[in-house]
């Protein structure tokens, strides 16, 4: 028996299905060791070397392979043709013993030739391929998990950083920034309708120049006067300029292209295309078995294989025609720095077509595959022709112009269609077809009129553009600008308003404290140099080890420096060891630590004031301190005395439900609430707020489990109502269900969605001229 190890159940259903006999698939899951969750994981003084350990879930996973191995005659690692699929194969090797029974395979498509073609030819494990990888992961350890300690440290707990994430998002950050920066500009637009002849077609003309030069009415007066002379001046044709042109047909899809053109075309995110992408490339399941679509889709290449070139042409000529067949096929070529180690991604076969398939696929798959596969047999089609005419009319010194723009010929567009030729600006004036007008000609006005308008500020990112970006920059690798964009999300540094990214507040401050202190891992530049380093380890040229430690020391003293920056040596002594204390500053303000730490921990307010209150635990007079809810006492013998309580504290007028103890109203994460001095069991404060649209009675402002807040009925149990929004107490006029107050706390709307009724407050509308 022959065992093929894989990373996918997918991906071994698939290729078990071509083999069959003597060989066995099974699937790693992915990563069977990793760096450790909980620690560092790296020996920074033993030269950098990683401590992999396997995970506890991956524990079954081993013992179930290593049986199959101890059966098995030859064993082949099949993981993904990457970096990442290489350092999996290796760990496969090392964990399960395999040095000398193992070879590796790869393909760049799981089809029965693909694989068959695989194990004629197998090979040692790549370690330049291996090494790569373990480099970008000790790099990213190192960075994320001595950065994220600080960020918790300085802003707030739960925050995390990343090597490439930090990077990108800075770059969202600072878009944001450009855009409340910018400064609106007034213009005007004047458009005129015009036509030769009283028979003649109409057209519109766009005021584009005056006295020949470049022109855009920039307030009021100026849009008067040029409106005035339009309508007063003979209007005539002064050029008239005809021209033909062609669109070449874009390359097959690249990973970053792919996800711009999914975000674009598909209202997809980059997160979802991946996701989908996979099962296409691993194999869906369908009535038929498992069936694999289309080639490795983590690349950033553009060449094909000579047979995949073959067989497009082929079906295009006997689909299309040849006059939709160039002479000499297409051939592109693959940017700078760019791996070139896979084909673009392409369908496996040109015959499964998109209405063939489309029965076992849903719709994200379908749309997916039908995009990939478009777009691959347009990249290997005739060019598109256009003829285009543009029309400059004069009145007086104003030029009115006209642009317009037919197709001769479709071209590579009877299949796939750029939408990028076919974005038009609003202030722009193309028209399909203009009417025949020769240069003299005199033209009758219909009509004209003037719009006020204002420039726009910058447009935030969507996952098309941030990809794009990235790709432009050099930050990240086509593998991970999904995850980097999931990954942000996550962490709630960003969110999505509609399609486009937002980031939070917290990502400003974290951004503006990494520039500070990090700014050469904030650099794109320094980034992208690092993405061509890990590269130069791939191809042979590099010890990984010498790039992290270049990298490390200078990394280690910012941090040092970040971590200290602003302490001061005091002449205060220590009150319990006697040692100079050290100011400090925390996310609170600053305190006083000692300098003997972690020998003495003992910790104090800057100018922390004794209270006349008494520690029930120890008999001390407790101080004043500062907290993330504000101020509190605190017991002065900490650590050793550990007790806290609220300043003033208020009684409340109920008694603890479960012992009939003192309730006392405490304010915590979500607000206040009350607790018992006795049991410690707490009860929720709620607040009246709308009215009950079932019983009629007070509905009450409530706080989930989550911090999520929501509207419960006063009357429960009773009456269980509950509402994510206020109920106001009225109807809706068109279905009669209840209303409730919209996010906004303006806008009234229906609560149910079907209905869509809703009251905006009325807005001043601005006049047109």
């Amino acid at each position: 028996m022959q065992l093929i190890i894989v990373e996918s159940p997918s991906k071994a259903k698939t290729i078990e299905k071509y083999l069959g006999g003597k060989y066995k698939v099974d699937a790693s899951g992915g990563h069977v060791r990793d760096l450790p969750e909980k620690r560092l994981g790296v020996n920074v003084a033993k030269n950098f070397e990683p401590n992999y350990v396997v995970a506890p879930d991956k524990k079954p996973v081993i013992k179930r392979l290593k049986e199959k191995v101890e059966k098995a005659d030859k064993v082949y690692l099949a993981t993904d043709p990457d970096r990442e699929g290489e350092a999996i194969s290796w760990h496969l090797q090392e964990v399960l013993g395999l040095s000398d029974k193992a070879r590796r395979i790869e393909f760049n498509e799981i089809s029965e030739k693909a694989v068959k073609e695989a194990l004629k030819n197998p090979r040692d494990i790549n370690y330049n391929l291996v090494d790569s990888q373990q480099a970008r992961r000790v790099l990213d350890r190192l960075v994320g998990y001595k950065l994220s300690p600080l960020l918790c440290k300085r802003i707030k707990n739960g925050l995390s950083a990343g090597r490439v994430q930090s990077v990108a998002l800075r770059i969202i950050v600072e878009k944001e920034r450009e855009i409340r920066a910018f400064v609106p500009s007034e213009y005007w637009n004047l458009r005129a309708t015009l036509k030769k002849g009283a028979k003649g077609t109409e057209f519109v003309g766009l005021l584009t120049e005056k006295k020949g030069k470049k022109f855009k009415p920039s307030n009021e007066k100026e849009a008067e006067e040029a409106l005035a002379t339009v309508k007063n001046s003979t209007i005539f044709v002064d050029e008239v300029k005809k021209s033909k042109n062609s669109s070449h047909a874009l390359p097959p899809f690249t990973t970053s292209t792919m996800q711009q053109d999914a975000s674009a075309k598909l209202n997809m995110s980059s997160p979802t295309c991946m996701q989908v992408a996979q099962h296409l490339y691993e194999g869906v399941e369908t009535p038929e078995g498992h069936l694999a679509l289309v080639t490795y889709i983590r690349t950033d290449s553009v060449r094909i294989s000579a047979d995949a070139q073959a067989s497009a042409r082929k079906f295009i000529e006997e689909k299309y025609g040849k006059e939709y067949l160039p002479a000499k096929p297409n051939f592109y070529k693959t940017k700078k720095n760019a791996q070139d180690a896979h084909e673009a991604i392409r369908p496996i076969d040109v015959t499964l077509t998109p209405d063939k398939v489309k029965h076992l696929l849903d719709r994200n798959h379908y749309n997916l595959y039908k995009l990939i596969y478009e777009r691959f047999i347009a990249s290997q089609m005739s060019e598109a022709k256009y003829e285009s005419v543009t029309v400059v009319a004069k009145a007086g010194d104003y030029g009115l112009r006209t642009m317009g723009r037919t197709i001769l010929f479709k071209g590579f567009t009877a299949v796939y269609d750029d939408y990028r030729l076919n974005e038009v600006s609003e202030d722009d004036e193309t028209v399909k077809v203009v009417p025949s007008v020769e240069k003299g000609d005199e033209l009758i006005l219909v009509k004209a009129d003037s719009e006020q308008k204002f420039t726009k500020p910058p447009v935030r990112f969507t996952d098309a553009s941030l990809v794009r970006v990235m790709e432009e920059k050099g930050i990240g690798r086509p593998s991970t600008y999904a995850t980097i964009i999931s990954v942000l999300a996550k962490r709630k540094y960003t969110s999505k308003e509609g399609k486009y990214i937002a980031p939070t507040d917290i990502a400003f401050a974290i951004t503006d404290m990494l520039v500070k202190y990090f700014p050469e891992i904030m650099d794109v530049s320094f980034t992208a140099n690092m993405e061509d380093k890990l590269d130069d380890i791939e191809n042979g040229g590099k010890d990984w080890h010498s790039i992290i430690a270049d990298f490390y020391p200078p990394f280690h003293e910012k941090l040092n420096f970040a971590a200290t920056d602003g302490d001061e040596i005091t002449d205060i002594p220590c009150d319990k060891c006697g040692a100079p204390m050290i100011r400090k500053s925390g996310r609170y303000g600053k305190f006083l630590a000692c300098s003997r730490y972690p020998e003495c921990s003992n910790i104090k307010g800057e100018n922390e004031e004794v209270s006349d209150v008494k520690c029930e635990k120890c008999g001390a007079f407790m101080v004043y301190k500062t907290g993330k809810y504000g101020k509190f006492l605190s017991c002065p013998n900490y650590p050793e005395c550990a007790n806290v309580k609220p300043i003033d504290e208020v009684k409340a007028e109920e008694k603890c439900e479960k012992c009939g103890g003192d309730m006392v109203i405490k304010t915590g994460r979500f607000g206040k609430y009350m607790q018992c001095r006795n049991c410690k069991e707490t009860k929720s404060i709620v607040e009246k707020a709308g009215v009950c649209p079932r019983c009629g009675k007070p509905a009450q402002k409530m706080t989930s489990k989550t911090g999520k807040i929501f509207y419960g009925c006063s009357g429960y149990p009773d009456c269980n109502f509950m509402s994510w929004d206020l109920p106001i107490g009225e109807n809706c006029p068109k279905c009669g269900n209840y209303m409730v107050l919209g996010k906004d706390g303006k806008t009234k709307k229906c609560s149910d969605k079907d209905c869509g009724y809703s009251e905006k407050p009325a807005k001043t509308e601005k006049g047109k001229k």
